[in-house]
């Protein structure tokens, strides 16, 4: 008999478990990541997203002047795959625990190697990789749900915004990638298998850098393919940029020649249109003041 209700009793626990492990119901603070392709890698962010429902934030569920582990649940984690400057601090690749210490003028911001629940007194400064302050704004309105975004991406630099309630704070990331990208556009470009003339000379006009550079390499580009009318467009903004005015119109000509008859044809006829707007404005006004 003993052994009878033992079994049962096993029978009953494995149903429970079973039906559990089935029941699925919506998170108050759903789990989010972001994946964010920049410089030569990516910043890769997974962390929680409550929301306000009816609370007041900051200040209250969320205390001024106490450690913070920016979201619920579990801590948010960074991953950066090259060394960058985070808040002005330089970083390691590496994935790293993002705490905050919000204030109502003043926000700490950390990283650090320390995992696990977040102590009531912060990790320690010894396991910090860096630490440092950022002034909150204010807007009109709520942002119900509590959001983390990248924004504002270009070559070298991006933006880590945190949103909660009436509250955002930007934290600037700087890649100081101008030497390593340098060092393999030669290396790939004396590579006799890959030839990137479009790539590299779009890399350069982008970034302001070696405009001359940047020419040769479009040069190189257009004798590579020498119908590619987005080529000629970059040929184009290049020669303008180089204030060499009257090959820029010729490129952009080339250019919207090229695109007629393609699924881009209103794209490049606006665009080339309209840098040699800009080319002759330009014009007239010299003429005007001479």
């Amino acid at each position: 008999m003993k052994h009878f209700f033992l079994s049962v009793l096993f029978i009953v626990s494995a149903i429970v478990v079973n039906a559990q492990s089935q029941l699925k119901l919506p998170p108050l603070s759903p789990n989010a990541k972001i994946s964010q392709d920049f410089s030569t890698s990516s910043i890769d962010i997974s962390y929680s997203r409550p929301s306000m429902r009816g609370r007041k934030i900051f200040g209250d569920i969320i205390p001024y002047g106490k450690p913070w582990r920016t979201g619920a649940n579990a801590p948010t984690k960074i991953k950066i795959g090259e060394e960058m400057e985070i808040g002005g601090q330089k970083v390691k690749a590496g994935e790293y625990t993002l705490y905050t210490v919000p204030g109502r003028s003043e926000w700490e911001v950390i990283l650090t190697t320390g995992n696990g629940a977040l102590p009531a007194d912060g990790y320690p400064r010894d396991l910090d990789v860096a630490r440092f302050n950022i002034k909150p704004s204010y807007f009109e309105g709520d942002c119900q749900t509590f959001t983390m975004l990248i924004t504002d991406i270009t070559f070298t630099s991006c933006k880590l915004e945190i949103v909660w309630e009436r509250t955002k704070v930007v934290i600037p990331i700087v890649a100081r990638n101008a030497e390593h990208i340098e060092e393999n556009i030669d290396k790939t470009l004396n590579h006799p298998a890959q030839l990137p003339y479009f790539q590299a000379a779009s890399y350069y006009f982008e970034s302001d850098r070696k405009l001359d550079l940047a020419n040769t390499y479009v040069d190189k580009a257009i004798e590579q393919d020498p119908k590619a009318f987005y080529i000629w467009y970059l040929k184009a903004r290049i020669e303008k940029k180089l204030g060499n005015n009257e090959e820029a119109v010729a490129a952009a000509k080339k250019s919207m020649e090229l695109a007629k008859g393609t699924p881009n044809e209103g794209e490049y006829m606006h665009n080339n249109g309209k840098l040699i707007e800009e080319i002759n404005r330009t014009k007239q006004r010299r003429q005007v003041n001479d």
